[in-house]
């Protein structure tokens, strides 16, 4: 067994309860404490800029998709709810990243878009964001990374298809 954090609870449940199926609690447990770890390290490069993990998955949707999203769009594209939602584009709104403009034909309807500020912004932080996220990664090579690509993609498949949150 692999001498990491989990395995030293696995064992520790595996004293206390023997005959325990810990099987799940090494693979969850592992995802879990690899995301919390991902997590903390990650916000160097948005920390420089300024900005949150949320926020900058907000500008990200608003960049990739290159269009104006309503809140509601924004909230399914990165898996958060409408009040998260509101409260990050107050912020981003407040510092000149996006703006949102009530629709000509339903003053119901919000729509967001990036600011020219906004734009050279996640342009200018994704590059380093994703040279952060690949040196975490360096460890791996690019077989065992490409593996365990496929191996995370197909456990997500199999989550969004029975826990729910799948993408429209």
């Amino acid at each position: 067994m692999t001498d990491d954090t989990v395995a030293a609870v696995v064992r520790q449940w595996q004293t206390v309860h023997p005959g325990l199926d810990t099987g799940p609690m090494e693979i969850v447990g592992r995802i879990n404490r690899c995301a919390a770890l991902l997590q903390q390290a990650e916000s160097a490069p948005l920390q420089a800029a300024g900005l949150t993990r949320p926020e900058f998955d907000l500008l990200g949707a608003l960049r990739r998709t290159d269009r104006e999203l309503t809140p509601g769009e924004l909230a399914r594209e990165t898996f958060s709810s409408g009040a998260a939602v509101t409260k990050r584009l107050t912020r981003l709104t407040e510092r000149g990243l996006v703006e949102r403009q009530t629709d000509d034909r339903d003053r119901r309807v919000v729509r967001v878009r990036l600011t020219e500020a906004g734009r050279a912004l996640v342009d200018t932080v994704l590059p380093a964001q994703l040279a952060f996220e690949g040196a975490a990664l360096a460890g791996l090579d690019d077989d065992r990374r490409t593996g365990l690509a496929e191996q995370l993609a197909d456990l997500l498949i199999q989550l969004e298809g029975r826990l729910g949150g799948h993408r429209r």
